[in-house]
């Protein structure tokens, strides 16, 4: 009886033992796993990013900057740490304030460049904004005026407008001028005249000029250019007085920077026009020019005050013509680009002509 008593004893101090381990384990279950059951830290989102864009040197009189290329970008975001800055698709560049500065001298002249800014928040969460930034970039001194054909479509309105209609231009010429973006274009950074067949024995062209918008007097103009190689097409880059409309031509005065004539394709022209006492005088030269039509070469003008006017391509100088107070060539000129067809310095034009092109890829003023 006393084992039977000691054995019922044993097996009640073991059920206890098992009882305290339960609710033992029951306590411990309060201890969270650190891994498993951690609430997560919550992510952040950065927003209202803003970029802006400080080129060095703008303002009214150069919107693009003062040639360095040089150009300080600011931007700013709510919850960002950082922020990348990506130029024209180049390796991104990191900055933890927001600021960056980049010069763009790769290409001379104005040119269009996609920007990208990215902010990042501290869960790495990012949110980014695009730009196109226009920046003018020159080696040397940057030029007082230039247009770089740099947007396409129309010729920029603020520099050009243009001369309308038919009935030979005092040249016996046989076009006519339009505004249509068939004729006259700015395409890929190149701006285009091309003159047209109309297929009934008549023709096309357009001519630009800067009248009224951009004059000037005295300096250095470069004029990068390619010219049509069809025979009976006549372009011209060329200026004339500003007091045309009050003293008419050619008292009002006239440089011709390069002119081709439509039978000899080898060679342009550097002519000045004038009245002397009432009555006309002019003074042209003529250089070769090899593969005027395949290639681009740079018509330079050089106009000084009270001396000379100088004319050359790609700085080989053939013109020059010392003026005196008694020429008009003391006061503004306006710039014309156009191609005629036929008349007297066109002749006679292909009899297949369909259609033609001069391409100009900037004009340049020196001062």
């Amino acid at each position: 009886m006393k084992k039977t008593s000691n054995l019922i004893a044993f097996l009640l101090c073991y059920l206890i033992s098992v009882m305290i381990a339960g609710c033992s384990s029951d306590t411990d279950s309060d201890i969270v796993d650190p891994v498993v059951d951690q609430e997560e830290q919550p992510l952040i989102t950065p927003s209202n990013l803003t970029l802006s864009l400080d080129v060095v040197g703008s303002g009214s009189n150069s919107p693009y900057g003062d040639g360095s290329g040089i150009v300080n970008f600011v931007s700013n975001a709510k919850d960002a740490v950082s922020y990348g800055f990506i130029i024209n698709n180049k390796a991104e560049q990191k900055s933890t304030t927001g600021t960056y500065q980049y010069v763009f001298d790769d290409i001379e002249g104005v040119e269009n460049h996609e920007i990208k800014v990215i902010a990042y928040s501290s869960t790495d969460i990012a949110i980014y904004k695009e730009k196109t930034a226009r920046v003018a970039y020159y080696i040397g001194d940057a030029p007082f005026w230039a247009e770089e054909f740099f947007e396409n479509g129309a010729p920029n309105p603020l520099n050009w407008n243009y001369n309308i209609g038919a009935g030979g231009w005092g040249n016996n010429e046989l076009q006519t001028y339009t505004k249509s973006q068939e004729n006259v274009f700015v395409q890929d950074g190149l701006l285009k005249i091309k003159a047209k067949s109309d297929g009934a024995g008549g023709f096309t062209s357009a001519r630009i000029k800067s009248e009224n918008l951009f004059e000037f007097t005295y300096g250095t103009v470069e004029v990068r250019a390619k010219l049509p190689a069809s025979k009976g097409t006549w372009p011209a880059i060329w200026m004339l007085g500003a007091n045309f409309d009050s003293v008419g031509w050619p008292a009002c005065g006239e440089i011709d920077i390069m002119e081709q004539k439509g039978w000899d394709k080898d060679k342009v022209l550097a002519t000045c026009h004038w009245s002397n006492n009432g009555s006309y005088a002019g003074y042209g030269l003529e250089t070769t020019v090899n593969n005027s039509s395949n290639n681009f070469h740079v018509y330079k003008l050089e106009w000084i005050e009270g001396g000379s006017i100088k004319a050359s391509v790609d700085n080989k100088e053939y013109f020059v013509m010392t003026t005196n107070n008694g020429m008009p060539f003391k006061s503004n000129f306006f710039f014309i680009l156009n191609v005629a067809m036929g008349g007297n310095l066109g002749g006679d034009i292909d009899a297949s002509f369909t259609e033609d092109t001069m391409e100009i890829d900037y004009i340049r003023v020196y001062q």
